[in-house]
């Protein structure tokens, strides 16, 4: 049994659907392809606009929109405190923040915390010398001798984390592409100029952050070399003891969380690695001292099977101290879209319906990537169209990012309803079949599922912030578990989520007290909705069901 933690005064982000938008992809307003802030405002009412003909997510996080050479996509950051042309201006930025609160929309912006572009006025004065105002904002050192670099640590893209930089005759730190300097986060006027970049967005009226790579903010400055471990590439062969995951991190963050003490509406969400020590859950801290929110990315990386769902009830959610809360996420920019991932060998469209049960029933705050509503694909791309250095580097051999950041697909038409022009990556092929102008008429289809679940989960009190308990399923491939909070009016509120995870029809027999309730959905279009509960329930192949269970 697993009770899902509870925070007093239940905040806001607790019961929110979140809805991740990669700039580039959502929305071209102008023709050049690209998407941009503007095009994004154009789409809110399909987000949010209080009707049942919205999506009615409460809470956008976009990826990064500040001026950057897009080395790394935005993520190679050169101004802070603006907005890169290609997306428009502050004024926009004003404009899109005002027009979602008008909707009850919250924005969650991405601030990249390790490393900046070395395009940034900090890095090129660092570099300029020794003796330079910013000369140890970054991580510099010398050589351990003639060609030899001051440690044996690997990038996460690939190759060496060091580079040579001729001008200061020292190598630069980078655990990411050598266009990436990482700051130094032990150097106080960089926690103070980061602190002040948080302050402007915050004092412009952001309800927080999604905060990058937060786990290699803190590096062992002695530059001892990582011990060796198996693996299929560099950076996987070695145990990562020395270049992320410091104590000094846990400090950093709680500095931010106490910042956040003057801004009580915003919210903190962690993005850490799967191996940091004590996993994500650790970024929590006391529960109450940290991070709100941290990505536990298993469940983005799992198959689709029911043990590892399973599991992760059992690990995460209890991983997570009091005061802390869970998040769901399937899917994001750096991943392969999960319904390509959970159909690997069975049907991928009936596992992305029940996928969906799943995100929004799960104990925790789910989080949405742009069109895993329409059950987007990953795009066959050929190399030529390839944009993303990273997706490049490792191609074929990998399936990298940009399939699955193709533009957001709003109509049949010829670019998909997305631009005028020629879009930065390829339309995907399915485009004609799977785009919100078709699939918004469809009751049957995976939008309409998605607009229902979320419904759902809004109207019920269980579903948000309620306890969850597995339930023992007979059939090994079978996940169920129970959703139930107490109400103010002192009856109980219970959900029962059942889901079957193989390819053949399944019997469920079911607990005697949930014989006293009603299907209110099942993912199988072909299966009736609504009904009273028998003793044993036939569940198709990958069809889930949500039921609730009367008092």
């Amino acid at each position: 049994m697993v009770d899902a933690p509870r925070v007093p005064g239940n905040s806001w982000w607790q019961s929110a659907v979140f809805y991740q938008i990669y700039p580039w992809s959502f929305k071209d307003s102008n023709g050049d392809g690209i998407g941009d802030l503007q095009g994004i405002q154009s789409r809110l009412n399909y987000l949010r606009d209080g009707t049942p003909a919205s999506l009615g997510v409460d809470a956008v996080w976009l990826s990064p929109i500040y001026p950057s050479p897009m080395k790394d996509f935005g993520y190679d950051v050169s101004d802070y405190c603006s907005v890169d042309p290609r997306f428009g201006t502050l004024s926009d930025f004003d404009s899109l923040l005002r027009e979602a609160h008008r909707r009850g929309l919250r924005v969650i912006m991405d601030l990249v915390l390790n490393h900046t572009s070395d395009q940034h006025p900090w890095f090129i004065d660092s570099r300029s010398s020794r003796n330079s105002p910013k000369a140890d904002w970054y991580c510099w050192a010398d050589g351990r001798s003639l060609f030899r670099r001051p440690s044996n640590w690997n990038a996460r893209f690939g190759g060496s984390s060091w580079t040579w930089e001729p001008t200061r005759r020292q190598y630069y730190l980078h655990s990411f592409l050598k266009k990436q300097p990482d700051l130094n986060w032990q150097h106080p006027p960089v926690r103070e100029a980061m602190w002040d970049v948080a302050r402007f967005w915050l004092d412009r009226g952001v309800d927080g952050f999604r905060l990058d790579a937060i786990n290699w903010l803190g590096k062992d400055l002695r530059w001892p070399d990582n011990p060796f471990r198996f693996g299929w590439r560099g950076y996987t062969r070695q145990e990562h003891r020395y270049d992320r995951d410091q104590p000094v991190t846990h400090e950093i963050m709680k500095e931010l969380r106490q910042l956040l003490s003057a801004y009580p509406h915003a919210v903190l969400i962690g993005e850490a690695a799967a191996d940091t020590p004590g996993g994500p859950a650790a970024f929590y801290g006391q529960g109450d001292d940290e991070l709100h929110l941290v990505f536990d990315f298993r469940l983005l990386k799992s198959p689709w099977r029911a043990d590892r769902f399973r599991q992760f009830l059992t690990d995460h959610v209890s991983a997570i101290p009091k005061g802390g809360w869970a998040t769901i996420v399937f899917s994001n920019h750096d991943q392969p879209r999960h319904i390509d991932r959970y159909g690997q060998d069975g049907d991928a469209d009936a596992r992305a319906r029940a996928a969906a049960l799943l995100l929004f029933t799960l104990p925790g705050t789910p989080f949405l990537y742009y069109g895993e509503e329409l059950g987007m694909r990953n795009a066959k791309l050929r190399y030529r169209e390839l944009r993303d250095p990273y997706t490049k580097r490792f191609w074929p051999f990998r399936p990298g990012r940009d399939p699955a950041r193709t533009p957001m697909q709003w109509d049949a038409s010829y670019q998909a309803g997305f631009t005028t022009g020629r879009p930065w990556l390829p339309i995907a092929a399915q485009s004609a079949e799977l785009n919100v102008a078709d699939e918004a008429t469809d009751p049957r289809s995976l939008l309409s599922l998605y607009k229902r679940l979320i419904e759902q989960r809004r109207a019920s009190h269980a579903l948000t912030v309620g306890g969850c308990s597995l339930v023992q399923a007979e059939a090994s491939d079978c996940l169920l578990y129970e959703r139930m909070a107490q109400l103010e009016d002192g009856t109980t509120e219970r959900m029962l989520t059942m889901v079957n995870f193989s390819e053949r029809q399944v019997d469920v027999t079911v607990p005697q007290s949930v014989l006293h309730g009603r299907v209110l959905l099942s993912t199988n279009p072909a299966s009736v909705d609504a009904g009273r509960i028998s003793r044993c329930m036939k569940l198709a192949p990958n069809e889930g069901r949500l039921i609730q269970i009367l008092n």
